[in-house]
């Protein structure tokens, strides 16, 4: 497989579920993967040892997004290890499912910060490691940000604004060859949706399933291979789009 050979990528977010996905996609694809986290050492060194057990390049940089100094060292950190970047990542992700009047100002904050102001930060150091080739920016949005259901209000308002920026990026990028992209997942299997009640054989997932025309809820891997087409050339005119992995659930 050599869909992303020589390609250098970050992924945030990526020491568990749908971004230890893509890294290890990634990694197989022939791409050098930067594994970011932002508390799980364990998780994120355990991909790493994933990777390069079976013959990859990867390196582990703690970085949490929504700070400013330690996105500039997780790029820092990067052009030490590889001197590049082509494929930028948003998944770093933080989520409550909470009615309105539970949602607090730090709740608020929190979303924004990690969802929103996090790959602000990141795409703009991304475009100073960029090559005068262009780059490729890919945010992992979700199902909630077209179709919102209720008691996710702050997460799914969160994703509508990384819609937003992919649209309005991708328009103010493209002259440098720059392309953004969303995938928005559907109900997928992770640690996050588990920690949120999503569970095997919850209410829950009963629902999801019940909406999902193909019967099952997604798994990590299946939004990891969309990812990897959006990182390749295969998708070299593709810009500006939102791309539903959902099983044929649009949107919750």
């Amino acid at each position: 497989m050599s869909k992303l050979k020589n390609k250098v990528a970050i992924v945030t977010g990526a020491s568990k579920g749908i971004g230890a996905a893509i890294a290890t996609y990634f990694a197989a694809e022939g791409a050098s993967v930067v594994v970011n986290y932002a508390a799980s050492k364990a998780g994120a060194d355990k991909v790493v040892r994933a990777i390069t057990d079976n013959g990859g390049t990867a390196i582990a940089v703690q970085a949490d997004v929504s700070n400013e100094a330690d996105v500039s060292r997780l790029f820092a950190e990067t052009k030490a290890a590889f001197g590049t970047l082509d494929i930028l990542v948003n998944n770093a992700v933080y989520q409550q499912f909470l009615p309105i009047d539970q949602a607090s100002v730090e709740s608020f904050h929190q979303h924004f910060n990690v969802n929103v102001l996090g790959p602000i930060l990141t795409i703009r150091a991304a475009l100073s490691l960029f090559s005068e080739k262009g780059g490729n920016i890919i945010n992992i949005s979700s199902g909630a940000s077209k179709t919102p259901m209720a008691g996710v209000s702050l997460y799914s308002a969160t994703k509508a604004a990384l819609d937003a920026l992919t649209i309005s990026l991708s328009k103010e990028l493209g002259a440098k060859n720059i392309r953004v992209n969303s995938i928005l997942p559907g109900a997928t299997a992770t640690e996050g949706a588990a920690s949120a009640g999503v569970t095997a054989g919850s209410d829950y997932e009963t629902m999801f399933i019940a909406k999902t025309p193909l019967g099952r809820r997604g798994q990590p891997a299946d939004i990891a291979k969309a990812v990897v087409f959006l990182a390749s050339d295969e998708a070299a005119w593709i810009t500006g789009e939102q791309l539903s992995v959902s099983g044929g659930m649009y949107g919750f």
